[in-house]
């Protein structure tokens, strides 16, 4: 039925292109990682998008234009992703809709930005808004915004003493292990065990060894999504007991789908999860990204659709195909989701391209992830 759909949508797409003459339609290029080891995020964000663009040709496209979606496979290989990023523009697109993985984003985003082709991104690592990228935009806050909000649950919550670690050694990894430690700091809170892993690591029972070693209250677990999983599926079975606590990955759909019961228990922060059905927009989305899909949308499928449906939304402000007015007017914008409901929630973005939002606090518990508390945007 998933491939089927998805048949269907991509010669619906084609169809559409073909017969459209080219100034009746709006390119936009997604370039993301479809296979190697971003392939779980990547995978959601296109589907995510897909949707996007269908109810967005539904309701007569962009300026009038239906949506051509091109698709372009990273690899989840940095250079690989640079390179798309230029085919994609030199075949018109217009915006760029990817990457995730931050090491590519840190690469490919100055190829847009050398074009003036806005791009919105899934990266998290602080240093892609750093870069002063003033054609780079959020779907979800960086680390240094949300790693932060972590910090009221390890002191007044968990009453956390001492702390480990446990994060994966690249440019993703590296962002959230800085932010964390440095909140560690600030509070008081001493970090008595810090474990780095590689990407792609299948082993972790040295890792798991070293935490309870370490006798820890809580452990902060920052990884990819197969990372994650393997990671808990250690943890129980070497019987680690202190609360395991992450942001973003660590309790979505795919991890907890990978890592089954061990994921029970697990608590992160998260800028979107498809658990908070009780916002309506959100809700909607979980509900019919299932009933296509026949599996539950992760954070990833959700900022891609924000990230397509934010597109259409900006360039009608704007009036014209024009990426650089477009990035001029992204900067201190503001979206409310009351006038504009596919953001799902109301929405900033600052003059650097960061975002600002609500946020969540979510458990899983019986193999869903439940959500146990809200954050305000900061």
């Amino acid at each position: 039925m998933y491939r089927k759909y998805l048949l269907a949508i991509s010669s619906t797409l084609l169809i559409g292109a073909g017969a459209a003459r080219a100034e009746d339609t709006v390119k936009l290029g997604m370039v993301v990682e479809l296979s190697g080891a971003g392939a779980p995020a990547g995978t959601n964000w296109r589907d995510g998008v897909k949707i996007a663009v269908e109810e967005i040709n539904a309701e007569g496209g962009i300026l009038g234009k239906k949506i051509e979606l091109g698709e372009y496979d990273t690899q989840t290989d940095p250079q690989v992703s640079r390179a798309l990023v230029q085919k994609a523009i030199d075949e018109g697109a217009y915006a760029i809709l990817g990457t995730i993985y931050s090491g590519s984003t840190m690469v490919n985003m100055l190829v847009a930005q050398q074009n003036s082709t806005p791009q919105f991104v899934g990266s998290e690592s602080p240093s892609i808004v750093q870069k002063g990228n003033p054609f780079v935009f959020r779907t979800s806050s960086g680390s240094q915004k949300g790693i932060p909000a972590l910090t009221n649950y390890f002191t007044d919550t968990l009453k956390a003493k001492k702390v480990g670690i446990a994060w994966v050694n690249n440019e993703f990894g590296k962002g959230g292990h800085d932010v964390f430690a440095s909140e560690m700091k600030k509070t008081g809170i001493e970090v008595v065990a810090d474990v780095s892993s590689e990407q792609g690591q299948a082993d972790y029972a040295a890792d798991i060894a070293k935490l309870k070693q370490a006798q820890p209250d809580a452990v902060f677990v920052y990884m990819n999504q197969e990372e994650s999983a393997r990671f808990l599926i250690e943890a129980r079975k070497q019987s680690l007991a202190m609360p395991l606590v992450g942001e973003v990955t660590l309790t979505e759909a795919k991890v907890v789908e990978l890592a089954g019961p061990a994921a029970d228990g697990a608590i992160a922060h998260v800028g979107l999860t498809a658990a908070a059905t009780d916002v309506p927009g959100i809700g909607a989305f979980d509900k019919k990204f299932e009933e296509i899909f026949k599996r539950k949308p992760t954070h990833d499928a959700i900022k891609g659709y924000i990230g397509t449906w934010t597109t259409k939304y900006v360039t009608e402000m704007v009036g014209e195909l024009d990426g650089e007015a477009f990035a001029e007017k992204m900067h201190g914008l503001c979206l409310k989701a009351a006038d504009y409901p596919k953001i799902l929630l109301d929405t900033c973005w600052d003059g650097k391209g960061e975002m600002s939002r609500p946020s969540f606090i979510v458990q899983v518990k019986d193999g869903k992830a439940a959500v146990i508390g809200t954050v305000p945007a900061n």
